[in-house]
């Protein structure tokens, strides 16, 4: 049976969004679809020793556009992040193991696009960082019509997948019965039960960018997103 994902591209995603990719034989990123302001789209968390704090990539207050037609107007905040990220994670055990793809990112580029910045960064981490072998497709490949849920089913369709598998905050528009009608099954994706990690500054927060993950437990990372449900011990 295939699996789908059909989801819109995030800044810095957190454990969970690359839980979903590992669950995935072909993960879609969604971003002809409304740019949401003040969402995970353009920002991030990261752990900080004042607690979590934001980081954004400025793409300007317009609202009315899809995130694939989101321009980022300058790349002083490029630079800006990659001290940010230094100096919150440039003592954690395993930053000097990916310090050079992330600085190559932020210092060796400029982006212009949030759309393709997410997704690099996104097919960056997941294929090279956390040995995963997802197909990743654009929803923009399918030249899809409709409207909503219309929509998503049809991009479904056109992956050849017989199962879809949803973030929980879906639960608020999905409606299970339209999927079963067009033969999809429709499985809700789980958060809950991850593992606490070596982590800086206390208290513990699981809600935070997968850099805080990486940085702090390097090549266990994928034991703390899903090699952890299988039973195994903790790697020490």
């Amino acid at each position: 049976m295939k699996t789908v994902v059909v989801l819109q591209s995030n800044y810095l995603p957190w454990k969970g969004y690359f839980d979903l990719i590992s669950d995935a034989d072909v993960f879609v990123f969604y971003d002809d679809i409304q740019f949401t302001k003040n969402d995970w789209r353009n920002r991030n968390k990261l752990k900080t020793s004042n607690g979590v704090d934001w980081i954004s990539v400025p793409v300007g207050d317009q609202i009315d556009r899809h995130i694939s037609q989101v321009e980022i107007k300058n790349n002083f905040w490029q630079e800006k992040h990659w001290k940010t990220i230094q100096h919150n994670y440039g003592k954690c055990k395993y930053f000097p193991l990916y310090c050079t793809q992330f600085e190559n990112f932020y210092l060796s580029r400029r982006w212009t696009q949030l759309s393709e910045l997410n997704q690099y960064l996104i097919r960056l981490i997941s294929v090279e960082l956390l040995g995963l072998t997802t197909e990743f497709r654009d929803s923009r490949d399918y030249k899809v019509s409709g409207r909503k849920l219309d929509r998503l089913i049809e991009i479904v369709h056109k992956t050849g997948a017989t199962r879809y598998i949803s973030g929980p905050a879906a639960r608020d528009y999905i409606d299970p019965l339209r999927f079963a009608d067009a033969g999809i099954e429709l499985v809700w994706k789980d958060y809950s039960g991850y593992p606490e990690y070596p982590q800086r500054f206390p208290p513990f927060e699981h809600g935070v960018s997968i850099l805080d993950l990486l940085f702090n437990v390097g090549p266990n990372a994928p034991w703390y997103i899903w090699g952890w449900r299988e039973g195994s011990s903790a790697p020490e």
